[in-house]
């Protein structure tokens, strides 16, 4: 086999995304033939001998699978995590449970909706890089009524740590007279960690229920809470296909269906 960029050789693997293999690099818990590797180093499957965090990298290519799951609240994004209940892994049927797969998009532990899970390294890595528009639907429910003349202020967003957090576009969903509304839809590209969550926060906002309804052109709609399928090429395609324009009660059409 061709020499590959271990970056890739780790992702292709299924132990983690292209991203998060290179972060382990960086830290130093990746080794190729007892030497500590370097983000963009190639290596030779079969041939060298990779460890992660002192455990050998599998080099049997997986096949490539990429899964979609109506993920519920309480559960976890996480291969492992010891102070967690339960993993979206947990929730895989048998036929797909012993496979090497990873989340290529995370969910808070208290929000619910579409996660993709894949052992496709490349597919993954095509999700999460930040030069690939990846549009990202989301139904926010709120304790309080959002007036309409704040939707400004999650388009321009909060400074958090040194990072600005915001969403690419909001509407309300079924307003009142006064223009407000408990539910909103939102759209975002990016998605930091929590970040609707600690935008509506900042703006003296509780969020009650958060819900991914969209990627790209999949939608929820059809898969059942805690409902796992495997996706087509053209479905998997679909996730970057830039979605139509939004009707301003899209999500609520999905909220009681699955």
């Amino acid at each position: 086999m061709e020499p590959v960029r271990i970056q890739k050789f780790i992702a292709d693997s299924g132990l983690c995304s292209r991203r998060a293999a290179e972060m382990l690099i960086a830290g130093g818990e990746v080794y190729v033939n007892g030497q500590p590797a370097t983000v963009g180093q190639k290596v030779e499957p079969g041939i060298d001998k990779v460890t992660v965090r002192g455990k050998p990298v599998r080099t049997t290519a997986q096949p490539r699978i990429t899964l979609v799951m109506h993920k519920p609240r309480g559960v976890v994004c996480s291969n492992s995590d010891p102070h967690a209940d339960q993993t979206v892994f947990d929730l895989l049927p048998r036929e797909w449970a012993k496979l090497r797969l990873f989340c290529a998009g995370r969910l808070d532990k208290d929000s619910e909706g579409l996660v993709i899970l894949t052992s496709d390294g490349d597919l993954a890595n095509r999700l999460m890089h930040p030069s690939n528009v990846v549009v990202k639907r989301y139904y926010v429910s709120l304790e309080e009524p959002f007036p309409v003349k704040r939707i400004r202020s999650l388009l321009h967003g909060i400074l958090h740590e040194g990072e600005r957090h915001k969403v690419e576009r909001a509407f309300l969903v079924n307003p009142s007279r006064d223009q407000t509304s408990t539910e909103l839809d939102v759209h975002m590209h990016h998605g930091k960690k929590r970040e609707i969550r600690l935008l509506f926060t900042a703006l003296g906002f509780e969020v009650r229920r958060l819900r991914r309804y969209q990627i790209g052109a999949l939608r929820l709609k059809g898969i059942p809470l805690r409902g796992v399928k495997q996706l087509s090429t053209k479905e998997i395609e679909s996730l970057f296909a830039v979605p139509p324009s939004p009707r301003r009660d899209g999500p609520a059409a999905d909220s009681d269906e699955n």
